[in-house]
């Protein structure tokens, strides 16, 4: 079936909205349909088929701006498949560097140009945050690190911010949508709302164990009423082998979590004889903070900002060829940019 897209400026002018009964993201049918590109795409559009050009044939070149982490392939992939072009790109998770070509598209402009700018964004977004958590990746080794960023994204996102820091090293997300984009299942435990409620940590730990799924992991926040080792040592007292860990999730308004802090509760952990449980640290995490926390004990982290507030590659697209002859604006080089990593997608 044919793909129903903004045809000329006409339709952009005649399409309405209504700001009281949706939210301001866009849905798939609305990328599709183009409603997300700039303006000058449609009227190239329209320039072009008052000249009968539209259909001349073209190769576009996309490249990135900084070195990084590539994520958004596949999403372009889905964008574009059922056009009648080719598309040649690098593979997720590779590493890029300034100016390489990480993406090629060939075939009539007008059955690809209207989508310049979703699909850069695509891969500008996503690239972005992949880098962000392959830092974090490097800083923890083969400690375990889990993005927790859907909450500093539009909702609308948050999935695409997840799944490319999974892309990028992360172990998980917490964002149910992103970790299956990302063909896992979301990880995460409880947040302090229920610990407030409940009014006391150990009842919810206990209630925790006994309700949820025997493979979820009973890693419980202790920082909610008491002092950090204090509930530390009561959950243990409760639930003795049946607690796996602990997370410190301490707010900024009290020192956030520190070194001194974790080699606190593991140095007391083990005291009682609990050395198994985990330390699990959230909250302002970033790759230098990782580094530190890893020396003082900390087993895992949970990071968020840090990915989520990444900013993005730039992308550029460039035609480069025009009926197989070599073109290319000013301080580009004209022709086909070699580059032997990309492979056939479309």
């Amino acid at each position: 079936m044919k793909r129903q897209t903004l045809q000329n400026m006409a339709e952009v002018l005649a399409h309405k909205v209504s700001y009281n009964q949706r939210l301001f993201s866009a849905n798939q049918d609305e990328i599709v349909q183009g409603l997300t590109t700039d303006i000058y795409f449609i009227r190239t559009r329209e320039l072009l088929r008052h000249m009968g050009l539209d259909r001349t044939p073209v190769t576009a070149e996309v490249f990135a701006g900084r070195p990084g982490i590539l994520a958004g392939v596949e999403e372009v992939k889905n964008l574009l498949t059922g056009l009648p072009v080719e598309v040649w790109a690098m593979p997720e998770g590779s590493e890029i560097e300034e100016k390489e070509v990480i993406m090629r598209i060939t075939g009539a402009y007008d059955d690809f140009g209207i989508y310049e700018t979703a699909l850069l964004g695509m891969l500008a977004s996503s690239s972005g945050w992949a880098t962000a958590a392959r830092r974090c990746r490097e800083a923890a080794g083969d400690y375990p690190m889990i993005s927790f960023g859907a909450r500093h994204v539009h909702p609308a996102v948050a999935p695409v911010m997840e799944r490319a820091a999974i892309i990028g090293g992360a172990d998980g997300a917490s964002c149910i949508l992103g970790a299956k984009l990302a063909g896992q299942e979301p990880r995460g435990t409880v947040p302090h709302a229920v610990m407030l409620i409940v009014g006391d940590t150990v009842e919810v730990a206990r209630v925790y164990q006994q309700t949820m799924p025997p493979e979820a992991p009973v890693i419980i926040l202790v920082d909610t009423f008491k002092d950090e080792v204090e509930e530390s040592l009561r959950l243990t007292e409760a639930l003795g082998d049946k607690l796996q860990g602990i997370r410190l999730d301490t707010a900024s308004e009290r020192g956030g979590v520190t070194p001194g802090l974790v080699r606190e509760v593991k140095a007391r952990l083990r005291q009682a004889g609990y050395p198994q449980v985990k330390i699990f640290v959230s909250g302002g995490i970033t790759p230098e903070r990782i580094t530190i926390l890893i020396t003082a004990g900390a087993d895992a982290f949970g990071v968020g900002s840090y990915i989520s507030g990444a900013a993005a590659i730039d992308m550029t697209m460039d035609i480069k060829e025009i009926n197989g002859q070599p073109v290319a604006k000013r301080g580009r080089i004209p022709g086909l940019t070699d580059a032997p990593r990309l492979q056939r997608i479309i």
